[in-house]
């Protein structure tokens, strides 16, 4: 894609926004067709195009219909340059979609451990809890994620969290048979006090 964006008097694509609300009037169709090329260029993980682009004015927080940033995207198909290039330039690695959902839930429900030290390095909140109470390790103990799990809990997550329902991490994995993980939390702090689901 060209790194070269049609002018806007808003100076952001139309379908996208730089801060989560969406534009009015007429838009112009080549704006529509860059923005989607900027977000594909986010999920392809292009490091070097996405800097260039900032650097020539494109918004670093820019969000699509869905509410999903270019880090976002770029942490979900697992580019850390790219998530590293775009924290840089000033993007937000706690900045929410339209569900509530983070850059680093996200990270941890595609299983991208390096995805994770990026944003954790780049000053990404370790718990990243969506509206109900799930966080990042509570997602990555469902799936198993042993890896993550010891990341996320060595950078400071807290294990005896509970999401709305009143579920811990532990109680999680348990649920989702998830034997690794399940060993791994029952051994922190966190897990000798979740209630055990299984009982």
């Amino acid at each position: 894609m060209t790194a070269n964006a049609p002018s806007s008097s808003s100076g952001s694509p139309p379908g996208a926004s730089g801060s989560g609300g969406s534009g009015g009037g007429e838009v112009d169709p080549r704006l529509v067709e860059f923005a989607h090329q900027v977000f594909d260029t986010a999920r392809r993980g292009e490091a070097n195009t996405l800097a260039n682009l900032i650097d020539q004015g494109l918004p670093p927080n820019l969000r699509n219909e869905k509410g999903d940033s270019l880090v976002m995207l770029a942490s979900y198909h697992g580019h850390a340059a790219a998530v590293r290039a775009l924290v840089q330039r000033g993007a937000d690695p706690n900045l929410r979609n339209d569900n509530g959902q983070t850059p680093i839930a996200g990270a941890a429900f595609k299983g991208f451990t390096d995805v994770i030290t990026t944003l954790l390095d780049c000053g990404a909140d370790v718990e990243g809890a969506s509206p109900d109470g799930r966080t990042a390790l509570m997602i990555a103990a469902m799936f198993n994620r042993t890896d993550i799990v010891d990341l996320l809990i060595a950078r400071g997550a807290n294990a005896a969290a509970r999401d709305a329902a009143g579920n811990s991490a532990l109680d999680a994995a348990r649920a989702m048979g998830a034997a690794d993980t399940a060993e791994r939390l029952a051994g922190t702090s966190g897990g000798a006090g979740a209630s055990d689901k299984s009982a």
